[in-house]
């Protein structure tokens, strides 16, 4: 049986034996007795057999499953709050803990989260495969003994009463997150955005949206999986003025609108992704007066989108659509606030007249109900990864194009069956055919494109494993209109043959699949650049990565990127890119500055010449400037104004008193310099001129060191308070003091022994060096400046 394999290998090997015994179960059903023995006569199965069975599935079996599930969920519990009692309160913070202790007491409390979370996704696993099996047995019992027998009522009852399964793992995933999130502060590897929160910056924000399915079974690793990197953001109704971390996760709620044509519709499957769509949007229950949003949206065919959303009550919903009411009580403030000819009041009027000429034109209502519950998961302050995971997702019909039959009063805006009665998933009281319940939770990935998250490899890893199906054209609304209004429309999007196959992969399988993926990426593009160059260009890449065979093989054994990447050489990828972009200038077939002549180059005398810092920030901003000068490409608008520039100016006050202490320093140097120079002038005498002329020299460096040091705060302060990308570092200063104070006192020493040499030379060799070893230290002193130092 098959699912006795599924059993087998769904098993953890810690609580093996706590596991529903299924081969036992099989064999009290006797279901290797070839007669069916089950159509009346039932010689073979005696009151003594079908009481055995019903007490080991029933009793013995359910009642182990149950007992592990509670006592593990309660040990799991406990370990979570042992852990809350670990973590230091602000009080205990700011009394004398070190920054190392938190640290230490962070990592601690990462590994033991990591560890809770491991044995909460293996509790969720246990308990749906151990359900699973219970229904299998009870299944198999009544279509063998299902005549006389029934076992399932009785298992329905049982399992009322021992509800493993139903267990809710929402209270605890949140403080899960909670402690996830201040671990990740201490060690410095959650840090909220500064930008100012005040302004609203969404329309030049460009994002890169992912979106998967996730089947039940997966539900909770993955959610657990994501929290371990980014918070649960906790939702807050407008009715309560404290957050509830134990509040439930918002129900959504969209309406959307389509003529009896679809075109809506129609246009979005023809065009994929692009198109209009227009819906109102609320959170929670109508019935708690919650805002509602009007939004009309409109997508581009190059991803560009457009948005007009609006805020109405429920009451001016219905004249609104008609064209009866246009805004004017929130037109009237607004001219009130800022004055009649104001630019945001032209624009509000705009999209006023935009959404309802539009509704007009096309002849748009009603049509489709999406409710859904929704998980989000961001860092506070911090947009650039976003993701949501919508669950309990059910389509509704809201149309009324049968007259005879409407789903909706044609003269009300919204069914009022469901929203007077303030009903929930699973919506049981409405039909059969108005209602799609989506059997997997649908999961959305937003990335804002920028440095700081183009490298995110646990987003890889979880949009590359087996927990997750990719849909990237998915649509909640076009989704729905083809299920519920399949006799309406004759175009269906290609997502739906795969609501007939099961979503679930084995990890060992994802993986082998995800090896081959890549090595046939990596194939095809060393067939691509041997298309794009001549044979140079085989040459070039058999020299760095070998052939296309090897690099194949290596690929699937995992060494691919060890045994091609090194630090003085680009990936294949990186350099087959850069190859079709730019044309060939030598004979060698490399680019003119390509970055392994860069790299190569930087290695020899040009890495000490103060020219260019040679910081790692440094060269970061000079590899830079190659893609920041780069041609956009389509569909991609500079935005002019970065949004890191946008706001008012808010500085560290570390940055300023960096700054100023790099001037103290100067200044020190400076000061130290002059004083040393005054007092070997002074002690030089008339006649010692050497000591006398490097005095001079000293005190030139002296002047430079103070004019180079305040000239460099200013530079600084002035790169500080324009938001500047460019490098701070300035190296000339600091190599112009240092070799031009070697030099002096090489000098210095030379004459020095060229003037013991001439006093005394007639002595010889031996002489000179009982001389200057007769010097005193008074004369040292004088004509010296090392032992001044």
């Amino acid at each position: 049986m098959r699912f006795g394999k599924t059993l087998s290998d769904s098993i953890y090997p810690p609580w093996k034996d706590k596991y529903l015994q299924y081969d036992k179960i099989k064999k009290l059903l006797r279901e290797d007795e070839t007669s069916p023995q089950g159509r009346g006569g039932e010689s073979g199965w005696t009151e003594q057999d079908e009481e055995n069975f019903v007490h080991e599935l029933t009793v013995t079996q359910l009642e182990k499953v149950h007992q592990h599930q509670v006592t593990t969920f309660n040990a799991l519990r406990d370990r979570a709050a042992a852990c809350e009692a670990k973590l230091p309160n602000q009080e205990a913070e700011d009394a004398g803990k070190s920054e190392d202790d938190l640290k230490d007491i962070a990592k601690e409390t990462l590994k033991e989260l990591d560890s809770i979370s491991k044995e909460l996704n293996e509790l969720r696993k246990f308990s749906r495969v151990n359900y699973t099996g219970f229904l299998k047995a009870a299944k198999k019992h009544d279509r063998r003994r299902g005549l006389k027998y029934r076992v399932r009522p009785i298992l329905q009852v049982r399992l009322a009463q021992t509800p493993f399964n139903q267990e809710d793992y929402s209270p605890l995933l949140f403080r899960l997150s909670a402690m996830y999130s201040w671990a990740r502060q201490k060690l410095g590897e959650e840090d909220a955005d500064t930008t100012d929160p005040a302004t609203d910056a969404r329309s030049k924000d460009t994002y890169k949206a992912y979106k998967y399915w996730v089947h039940v079974d997966n539900l909770l690793e993955v959610k657990t999986y994501i929290l371990r990197r980014l918070p649960v953001l906790v939702y807050n109704p407008q009715s309560m003025k404290i957050v509830d971390s134990a509040q439930k996760d918002p129900t959504l709620t969209s309406i959307y609108f389509d003529n009896d044509k679809f075109d809506l519709y129609q246009g979005k499957v023809d065009k994929g992704t692009a198109g209009d769509s227009v819906r109102l949007r609320w959170t929670g229950q109508l019935g708690d007066k919650p805002e509602i949003v009007l939004e009309k949206k409109t997508v581009g065919e190059e991803s560009e989108s457009r948005d007009i959303r609006l805020t109405i009550k429920e009451k001016y919903v219905e004249s609104f659509l008609k064209g009866e009411y246009k805004l004017e009580k929130q037109i009237q403030k607004l001219e009130d606030r800022l004055g009649s000819d104001a630019e945001e009041v032209k624009t509000f009027k705009a999209n006023v007249e935009e959404i309802q000429s539009f509704i007009k034109d096309k002849g748009l209502e009603p049509v489709l109900r999406a409710s859904y519950t929704r998980t989000a998961f961001q860092i506070p302050g911090d947009d650039r990864i976003r993701v949501s995971l919508d669950t309990d997702l059910a389509f509704i019909r809201e149309d009324a194009f049968d007259s005879d039959r409407p789903c909706r009063d044609p003269e009300d805006w919204h069914r009022s069956d469901i929203d007077k009665e303030q009903l929930e998933y699973p919506f049981t009281s409405i039909k059969k055919g108005e209602i799609s319940r989506f059997q997997h939770a649908v999961l959305e990935i937003k990335v804002k494109e920028s440095k700081f998250t183009r490298n995110n490899t646990w987003l890889q890893d979880l949009m590359n494993s087996h927990l997750v199906k990719e849909e990237k054209k998915f649509s909640k609304f076009v989704h729905g209109v083809a299920l519920l209004f399949e006799d309406y429309v004759n175009s269906f999007p290609f997502w739906l043959s795969d609501l007939e196959t099961d979503i679930r992969r084995d990890p060992v399988t994802a993986f082998k699949e995800e090896q081959v993926r890549e090595a046939k990426q990596a194939e095809d593009e060393m067939a691509v650049g041997s298309f794009l160059g001549t044979s140079k260009f085989s040459s070039s890449m058999k020299g760095k990565a070998g052939s296309p065979a090897k690099a194949l093989e290596r690929r699937i054994s995992g060494n691919f990127s060890q045994s091609v990447q090194s630090p003085a050489r680009p990936k294949p990828a990186d350099q087959l890119q850069s190859t079709a972009e730019e044309p060939d200038s030598d004979d060698d077939g490399l680019q003119s500055g390509n970055q392994v002549d860069t790299q190569e180059s930087g290695r020899g005398l040009r890495s000490y010449l103060p020219a260019f810092s040679n910081s790692r920030y440094a060269r970061r901003r000079r590899q830079g400037t190659a893609w920041e000068d780069a041609p956009l490409p389509p569909g991609v608008k500079d935005p002019g104004n970065w949004i890191k520039d946008q706001g008012t100016l808010k500085v560290e006050a570390k940055v300023w008193l960096a700054n100023q202490r790099t001037f103290v320093k100067w200044q020190h140097i400076s000061v130290l310099l002059a004083t040393l120079s005054l007092g070997l002038y002074n002690a030089a005498g008339v006649d010692n001129n050497i000591a006398r002329i490097l005095s001079l020299v000293y005190t030139a460096f002296a002047v430079f060191a103070g004019i180079w040091g305040w000239g460099i705060y200013l530079w600084r302060s002035k790169l500080i308070t324009e938001r500047s990308g460019k490098d701070f570092d300035n190296a000339i200063g600091p190599f112009v003091v240092s070799v031009g104070l070697a030099c002096a006192l090489i000098l210095n020493f030379a004459f020095k022994y060229n003037a013991a040499i001439a006093d005394h030379g007639h002595t010889g060799n031996s002489t000179v060096l009982g001389s200057m070893g007769r010097l005193t230290p008074t004369d040292i002193a004088q004509d010296m400046f090392v032992p001044e130092l």
